[in-house]
């Protein structure tokens, strides 16, 4: 049993060092954001169809209001992909991973409404903690500042994430983690799609190569690996290791992009990935 809980500990953070390194893949991709998101979305949600089609899982919902639900979850998922990929393109990769981190921060306000949950203290205060964090990474309050842009892309796809994980939260009382992100990936590939077709650009190979390692690799292995490795370890200790995301995307940018933060976002994420951390720990309270 311990043998098996080193394993699926080791798998997590494989899974999550994936994750980290799709922004780091993306730094090397000259196509815009949008279809970084979209080449994802495709690569991925056509190897979980393929996965699903040979597990034979039952790819059917259980009614129209799951249907419903779950495209506009799918949608806001095209959204949260092209903010997060936009968020590094103007700015860093450092950005991009510590503002998506903030998504406790509207959780906070969110979970109690939809799920008729009472509204914790110790929640408001984290999330005030959480605000602090961002406003301290902030260079200035100016749209000509690349990283503030950055942040206001990165708070975006916080934001919708956060919708993704009220929705999944009602999904995975239903259905495999495996069929929720066939149809919402599904579904983001085809909001994205026209995009292909609007947005004018010359593919590089590197361009096509970038994509397909990040949809493939850093989204449907990763994913589907992390999954897995979630049934040997306790929900709590999950939550932790997917904390590390950021931290590999820092490492990650600065061994292959030469990436060097700043003082002001080594110390305004340490206090956003504080209280991420410390919210995993609280999570079972």
């Amino acid at each position: 049993m311990r043998e098996n809980n080193k394993k699926s500990i080791l798998f997590l953070h494989v899974a999550v060092m994936l994750f980290g390194f799709s922004g780091v893949l993306a730094q090397y991709v000259q196509v815009p954001a949008v279809l970084v998101a979209m080449g994802r979305v495709i690569c991925s949600s056509l190897l979980l169809l393929a996965i699903s089609l040979v597990k034979k899982d039952k790819l059917t919902l259980e009614s129209k209001k799951d249907y419903a639900l779950i495209i506009g979850t799918g949608v806001i998922m095209a959204i949260h992909w092209s903010s997060f990929f936009q968020a590094i393109q103007v700015s860093s990769v450092a950005i991009g991973t510590i503002t998506f981190s903030t998504f406790p921060l509207f959780l906070t306000f969110m979970e109690p409404v939809v799920f008729k949950e009472k509204l914790r203290a110790r929640s408001v205060i984290s999330a005030v903690i959480l605000l602090a964090g961002v406003y301290i990474t902030v260079p200035e309050f100016s749209v000509e500042n690349k990283v503030t842009v950055g942040i206001l892309w990165g708070m975006l796809c916080s934001f919708t994430y956060a919708i993704m994980t009220l929705g999944n939260r009602y999904f995975s009382k239903k259905y495999t983690g495996r069929i929720i992100c066939l149809y919402e990936q599904g579904t983001a590939a085809i909001v994205l799609l026209p995009a292909l077709w609007l947005v004018k650009v010359e593919w590089r190979p590197v361009d096509i190569a970038g994509v397909a390692a990040i949809g493939f690799v850093c989204t449907a292995i990763a994913y589907s690996l992390y999954v897995s490795a979630q049934k040997g370890v306790r929900a709590q200790t999950a939550g932790i290791i997917s904390g590390m995301e950021t931290v590999y995307g820092i490492i990650f940018a600065f061994v292959f992009l030469r990436e060097v933060p700043t003082v002001r976002e080594l110390i305004g994420g340490a206090v956003i990935l504080g209280v991420a951390l410390y919210s995993s720990l609280k999570a079972d309270d």
